[in-house]
């Protein structure tokens, strides 16, 4: 099916430019037609190379806080009363972007060829996340599209919200780590070779420790060519990721090394209540959920779990057993889904602690300061004691010999 490169005018006036797949030339001036459009001008993509391109480009996905505010409007005008077909029409007049707008255009424009929106959507799915297409395509089956739309933008804000939680309480350890390493950088390749020309002016001797710093001042720069090497040392980490094992073992020391440990592991917690709480809300089996969880949860040893509680509640377990197995879930976790299994509530209970650990994952990212702090304030003072007893000594030997005098 050939790819049409258009620019056009809408109806209020704006100009709009995009790609559309369509049968022939006259299949593509129906659609646009349908879409109440004034083509301005079009050709046909034939070189393969740019019409992958540019299907690429039209094809990714809209940022999860529009996907958040576009659930939400239209939740709100779908409870409202308003037909789908003219809130998407309000939808597309105050588009964000173009990206969107065009999106949003090709939706409306299905709808009047006679799709549904669930399947108009799902045409679209590398634009929308999965969670989103499934929900809309359930509400439309069962009556419930307005409620599973909110449902969606009550979900992706908590994701949203708990992202923004890890990139702060990540951000404190990175800045520091990088501040420090540049301070050391400055004395190294600065302050030491400036002091050495210093003392060598002045004929002072100097002891071997000092002498050592010097040496070290002289020897790093003559090598600053070995920085390139990091770029390829982190291209050959990430092909290594590749690896099964390799996996496994960056995986594992995630889940170990101190201080992440406790904005991983409980992040991983945190994904795997929300996401099984949107699923199951959503009324998809635990068994799919479960499947589903695999590809949302990247994390090789949380997968491994997620495989083996989903063939124990195949062969006729239940969920809370199965997790019981694993003993990588706390303690809260298995305690609260027990009494969701037991009550007829699992939505409710997941919700408790999606909550529950958002608080928790808030706390540690106000305590990340106080935790690295004294590391970091410990290694850079240790470094500063060395340069300056190495910086101290030759004068002090250089005083002892002229109180001998």
């Amino acid at each position: 099916m050939p790819t049409y490169q258009y620019k056009a005018l809408a109806q209020g006036g704006e100009m709009l430019t995009g790609t559309m797949l369509a049968d022939d030339m006259a299949a593509f001036y129906t659609n646009m037609y349908i879409s109440n459009l004034q083509v301005i001008k079009v050709k046909e993509v034939s070189q393969k190379g740019f019409n992958a391109l540019l299907q690429k480009i039209s094809s990714r996905q809209i940022p999860r806080k529009d996907v958040i505010e576009l659930s939400s409007n239209l939740s709100v005008m779908i409870e409202a009363g308003v037909p789908v077909l003219s809130a998407l029409d309000d939808l597309i007049e105050t588009a964000s972007t173009g990206h969107i707008r065009n999106k949003l255009t090709s939706l409306k424009r299905q709808l009047l060829l006679g799709s549904s929106l669930s399947d108009a959507i799902s045409r679209e799915s590398a634009a929308f996340p999965d969670i989103f297409v499934r929900l809309v395509r359930i509400g439309e089956e069962t009556g419930t599209l307005a409620k599973n739309l909110n449902d969606v933008a009550e979900h992706l804000q908590r994701i949203e919200d708990l992202s923004s939680v890890i990139k702060r309480a990540l951000m404190y350890p990175i800045f520091a780590i990088t501040i420090t390493l540049m301070i050391l950088a400055f004395w190294v390749v600065y302050v030491l070779p400036k002091m050495n020309k210093l003392f060598s002016e002045m004929e002072i001797k100097l002891p071997a420790f000092t002498r050592f710093l010097f040496e070290l001042s002289d020897t790093i720069p003559k090598y600053w060519y070995f920085i390139l090497v990091v770029p390829v040392l982190a291209v050959a980490f990430q092909m290594s990721k590749r690896n099964e094992k390799v996996r496994y073992f960056l995986d594992y020391m995630k889940l170990h090394v101190p201080i992440f440990k406790l904005v991983i592991y409980n992040m991983l917690v945190s994904m795997f209540v929300e996401q099984l709480r949107i699923l199951v809300l959503s009324g998809i089996t635990l068994s799919r959920s479960l499947e589903l969880l695999q590809d949302t949860i990247k994390n090789v040893i949380f997968r491994k779990a997620f495989v083996n509680i989903n063939e124990m509640i195949l062969s006729g377990t239940s969920l809370t057993e199965a997790i019981k197995t694993q003993k990588l879930f706390p303690a809260l976790v298995i305690r609260m889904i027990s009494v969701g299994e037991v009550s007829g509530s699992l939505d409710e209970q997941l919700g408790f602690l999606s909550k529950h650990y958002e608080k928790v994952l808030n706390a540690i990212a106000d305590r990340m300061s106080k935790i690295i702090e004294p590391v970091i304030m410990l290694f850079l003072g240790g470094f500063v004691a060395i340069i300056v007893i190495g910086l101290i000594l030759p004068i002090y030997d250089m005083l002892t010999s002229l109180a001998k005098m």
